[in-house]
């Protein structure tokens, strides 16, 4: 069943990485007026992040306290866990737990995250096809927590590049389990920069008009006010002064597919 009521798509937006308190809550004011009801996204941590000298996030502790604060003031929130014992402290915060593309096989993440009850967004794998993802979110459903989305973020092609299919999109949907596409990741360059990950977010806008026009539930977008100077992932972030015009034209289309 879609995410949303009425079948219309839920944005899931915000920066990669907690930067600071002030920063996710002028981020969020600003996506909120821009958008309307929303899904708040910013990690704690970035466990992967290609190089040990790159910025990781505020960690765990301080990492919920600042996303609590966001969640007395009435924002729905996902964040990533990386590992099992993460769940449920994460999950007394956060509306939706969001398991890395990178994890997406493991089991005792993928269980944890399960028994806490909470929404589980599972990113497939670039090294994952769409039809071995159900497996996956078969293990969260062992938990008795059929709760659970699953994202499409691009697969490997070659060095330094992804590909998406948006074949994938519609295999994934057939699993039965409502489908996220994530346009940002989806136009990264994995360890295309050297120490760090390239982008190109020229293609941010025609990806997500294509898997708009496939019926997705759900849109994950990274955005920043200044991608140059994000801490992590600015090379493939949506600069937050095109994202009404592009929120505009999606959701225009997003009702003619639909019929609403």
């Amino acid at each position: 069943m879609p995410i949303r009521p009425d079948g219309s798509f839920t944005l899931i937006a915000g920066p990669c990485v907690i930067e600071s308190e002030e920063h996710v809550h002028f981020l969020a004011a600003r996506i909120k007026s821009i958008a309307g009801d929303f899904i708040f996204k910013a990690s704690f941590d970035k466990a992967n992040r290609s190089s040990v000298q790159s910025y990781r996030g505020p960690g765990l502790t301080e990492g919920l306290r600042i996303l609590a604060g966001l969640k007395a003031a009435g924002y729905r929130i996902l964040t990533d866990i990386h590992e099992p014992s993460q769940a449920s402290p994460a999950a007394q915060v956060a509306d939706v737990l969001q398991i890395p593309a990178f994890l997406c096989r493991q089991t005792d993440l993928l269980v944890e995250a399960g028994r806490t009850r909470r929404t589980v967004n599972i990113k497939k794998g670039q090294f994952v096809s769409p039809y071995e993802i159900r497996l996956a979110a078969e293990k969260v459903a062992s938990t008795g927590n059929n709760d659970i989305w699953l994202t499409e973020r691009g697969t490997t092609f070659g060095y330094n590049n992804l590909v998406v299919d948006m074949r994938s999109l519609v295999i994934m949907k057939s699993h039965g389990w409502p489908v996220v596409f994530d346009a940002t990741h989806s136009v990264q360059l994995p360890g295309g920069a050297g120490s760090g990950s390239g982008g190109q977010p020229q293609f941010i806008e025609p990806l997500a008009r294509a898997a708009i026009a496939i019926g997705i539930d759900a849109l994950f977008l990274e955005v920043h006010e200044s991608p140059a100077r994000a801490l992590s992932d600015g090379a493939n972030a949506l600069h937050l002064d095109k994202l009404p015009a592009l929120l505009t034209h999606l959701r225009s289309l997003d009702a003619v597919v639909k019929g609403m």
